[in-house]
């Protein structure tokens, strides 16, 4: 397995639209690995394709539950109800959160890493972790949906070594 490097904001491939992956075969599962690897290293809850330069229909999910990581390639929206607003920061965005409105709930429609079609029903973090990594899909940044006046920038802590 192995660390990508996350893009970051200005970095053009995070405007782009992700292709779907004609077949789930080694070398995807190797990348989802990648991703779920990377999504630790950062701490994050999700990482879409293209924010580790790829523009492959490639998402990953973890709530840090019982459940573990979701692995879906291709994956859609199928339905989606209610709103809800949501804290929200972005692994492309480091140190940036806001509030923006999400579906309270979602349907998701997606190949598991065997190639398996399967489907997800969220409420609550995860319906907004999926909303969240299915717009990078599209080249839609969670930025553009920020409610005007709520972001925030937030210095990182030092951790004790450093203090």
């Amino acid at each position: 397995m192995a660390i990508r490097i996350v893009r970051e904001d200005g970095d053009e491939i995070l405007r782009k639209k992700a292709k779907e992956v004609q077949e789930v075969d080694d070398k995807i599962r190797e990348i989802l690995d990648d991703m779920v690897d990377t999504l630790h290293n950062y701490n994050g809850v999700g990482l879409a394709g293209p924010q580790i330069g790829l523009l492959k229909r490639l998402v990953v999910i973890d709530l840090y539950d019982d459940k573990g990581p979701m692995k879906l390639v291709n994956p859609v929206i199928i339905k989606q109800k209610g709103e809800q607003e949501v804290e929200e920061g972005c692994l492309s965005f480091p140190n940036q959160f806001a509030k923006i409105i999400r579906p309270a709930e979602v349907v998701v429609e997606a190949l598991n890493e065997n190639g398996k079609k399967i489907k997800i029903k969220g409420s609550g973090l995860l319906a907004q972790a999926l909303s969240h990594e299915l717009d990078h899909l599209d080249g839609i940044l969670f930025v553009d949906k920020i409610i005007p006046g709520t972001l925030e920038y937030v210095t990182p802590e030092k951790n004790d070594e450093e203090k």
